[in-house]
């Protein structure tokens, strides 16, 4: 069966069970993920419950705020969305807010997903137990559990970071949904760093509070995701055939309705904006809003549709 060519299902062919899919029991070393034993820190040990990933599969991490705004939730679910039928595994914390939010997504698109809650993975000790519900769930529809904290181990503040580099260090690429001035998951995306690891962030509006660790992130380097695509290209896969149509969106602006059309072929910037006949400022603009929508992409110098 070729993952890539399977949608809106659970792919079956890029998981491998764990024990009956239920139970608790320890990873051998030789069964760990190899990129947590290339972390700095490496755990000393690996619990896990359901199923994890296959070798094949890339991994997502997927951070942000507890307490998510409805933006962020609209364009978790839709990145997510967009992945439906690729080799795609949605790695997260089992938290309120974004957390929950990719987890859901992911099985509603029909997704593996892996949870690495801050305790251990005991039905009586699962955080948040506000969760523990969802993560069974998570479990029966064919995705895991993993934890480095012995099977009964309640949750405790300094867990959370630990078990955040585990969230990073497994994954290929990290994707930042929201982040404020004083949170934890600037730590989180400074990490996808140190473990080089592909940063991803989402752009907001301007003076958004929970923008200030996707800006600083997209400042200092980090990706623009603004579609599915983009995600894709992160994790170098390549998109099934007709994923871009080539067909202009019914609701573009006539400024950027007309760079569209140009775009049959490959420009510059500066060809753009002298074709354009409309205003070097409302051309910019146009330029910039389909950048944003992951409708155009500049390289090597010259602007094409995606």
């Amino acid at each position: 069966m070729d993952p890539i060519r399977n949608s809106g299902r659970q792919i079956q062919t890029d998981v491998r069970p764990i024990s009956n899919g239920t139970g608790i029991r320890e990873l051998k070393k030789s069964e760990w993920p190899k990129q947590l034993l290339e972390i700095p820190q490496p755990p000393k040990r690996l619990w896990v419950r359901g199923t994890l990933p296959s070798a094949e599969t890339k991994l997502l991490a997927v951070v942000g705020s507890r307490a998510m705004t409805r933006y962020g939730q609209e364009a978790c679910e839709k990145l997510i969305t967009g992945l439906a039928g690729y080799p795609v595994s949605i790695v997260s914390g089992l938290a309120l807010g974004v957390d929950t939010c990719a987890h859901k997504a992911a099985l509603a698109a029909g997704l593996h997903t892996l949870a690495f809650p801050g305790s251990g993975l005991d039905d009586s000790i699962l955080y948040p137990r506000s969760n523990r519900a969802f993560a069974k769930e998570i479990l029966a529809k064919g995705g895991g559990l993993m934890s480095e904290y012995e099977p009964k181990t309640p949750s405790h503040v300094r867990y959370f970071p630990e078990r955040n580099r585990l969230m990073v260090g497994i994954s290929d690429a990290v994707l930042v949904i929201e982040a404020g001035e004083k949170s934890g998951t600037l730590i989180t995306a400074r990490l996808a760093s140190e473990y080089n690891r592909d940063l991803l962030c989402i752009p907001h509006r301007i003076g958004d509070p929970h923008a200030f660790g996707p800006h600083l992130f997209i400042r200092l380097g980090a990706a623009l995701i603004a579609d599915s695509l983009h995600i894709l290209e992160a994790l170098h896969i390549t998109p099934r055939e007709g994923a871009s149509t080539g067909v202009a969106p019914s609701d573009l602006e006539d400024a950027e309705l007309v760079i569209w059309n140009m775009l049959e072929e490959s420009m510059t910037r500066d060809e753009i904006l002298r074709s354009a006949g409309t205003n070097v400022g409302e051309s910019l603009t146009a330029l910039v809003a389909l950048e944003l929508r992951g409708l155009i992409r500049e390289e090597f110098g010259a602007w094409h549709r995606v």
